[in-house]
This record gives structure tokens, C-alpha cells and sequence, in this order.
């Protein structure tokens, strides 16, 4: 069972609507491929469910998460991932990493890719970077770089994804 301060870090870091700032994308200047650079957009479901530690300790301020998603949209895809928090004593600080492996169909092009999320709240002031792995991409993907912002309005959930594919 989650300890409930960390359940309530977790949606006050992971699925909180203050943490929905945009990432940078990457600048096309340092990329050697030529491609576009592109946009999909649309909402998802998201399934967090709580999954067991190493450390048993039940003072440990450690959490650890699995991550089911059913993307919509521009991006019709399944995400299956892996996520860890950390809470704090401090009220509205806490951080979490999460990677995730996403396989379906990108406007078009059929593959996978996975993603790197990093959410850190320091005292109520959210940071939230979520960037496509390096060199990651399979089948149609090969090459995609990018960074998707997460949208939570009304408790619905939504995604913008600013990528690009090289040119074939």
C-alpha cells in the first residue's frame, strides 16, 4: 500500500496541471539529419499503478510506479513504462523520473520510441522536461527526435509532441 503523503506527492508532482510547461525542443542547428520538424497533438488515459521497492523500509520517501497510457490523436499508441519519486518533508517539493517505451502509429508512420520524463517541484514551482531517447526509434521511427508537454484540464489529460523525422 502507498503511504498516503506520497500518493498525494505523486499527483502533485506526476499529474499535476501546474507541471505542464513545455519542454525546449532540441535546436535543428546541432541535428545532422535533415528532416521537418512536426506536431501531433491529442488526449491519452493514463493508468499509475503502484509497484513494490527493493527497500521495504517504511520510512523510506521512495515511491515506484508503473506506467499505462492509450495515446489518441496524431499519435494512436500504447506507452508502458516504469516511474520513481522521491518526496520531501518540504510540502509542494518532490520529483520523479519515468521512462517509457511507446509503440503504435505517428501520423502515419508505424515503429516505437521511448521517453525520458524528468518532473521536479521545488515548493510548489514545477519543472517538467519529457524527451524522446536518443536513437531510440524502430521501424517508421528510426531517427525521430523530440519533446512532448503534457495538458491536464478538467482532469482530462492530453499531450503536444514536437518532433522530427529524417528525411528518406
Amino acid at each position: 500500500m502507498i503511504h498516503p503523503f506520497r500518493a498525494a506527492v505523486l499527483l502533485m508532482v506526476c499529474l499535476a496541471p501546474a507541471f505542464v510547461r513545455p519542454a525546449q525542443s532540441p535546436s535543428t542547428n546541432d541535428q545532422k539529419e535533415v528532416g521537418l520538424n512536426r506536431h501531433a497533438a491529442g488526449p491519452f488515459d493514463v493508468k499509475i499503478t503502484p509497484e513494490a521497492l527493493a527497500d521495504k523500509s517504511t520510512e523510506s520517501t521512495l515511491g515506484r510506479m508503473s506506467i499505462d497510457k492509450q495515446y489518441h490523436g496524431d499519435l494512436d499508441a500504447t506507452g508502458k513504462g516504469e516511474m520513481l519519486t522521491v518526496s520531501t518533508d518540504v510540502k509542494g517539493s518532490g520529483v520523479y523520473v519515468a521512462v517509457e517505451r511507446v509503440t503504435g502509429t505517428l501520423q502515419g508512420h508505424k515503429g516505437s520510441f521511448s521517453l525520458h520524463h524528468t518532473g521536479i517541484m521545488t515548493r510548489g514551482n514545477p519543472e517538467l522536461k519529457i524527451t524522446v531517447v536518443p536513437d531510440s526509434g524502430t521501424d517508421q521511427l528510426v531517427g525521430i527526435t523530440g519533446t512532448m508537454s503534457i495538458k491536464i484540464e478538467n482532469g482530462k489529460h492530453s499531450y503536444e509532441f514536437d518532433y522530427m523525422l529524417p528525411e528518406k
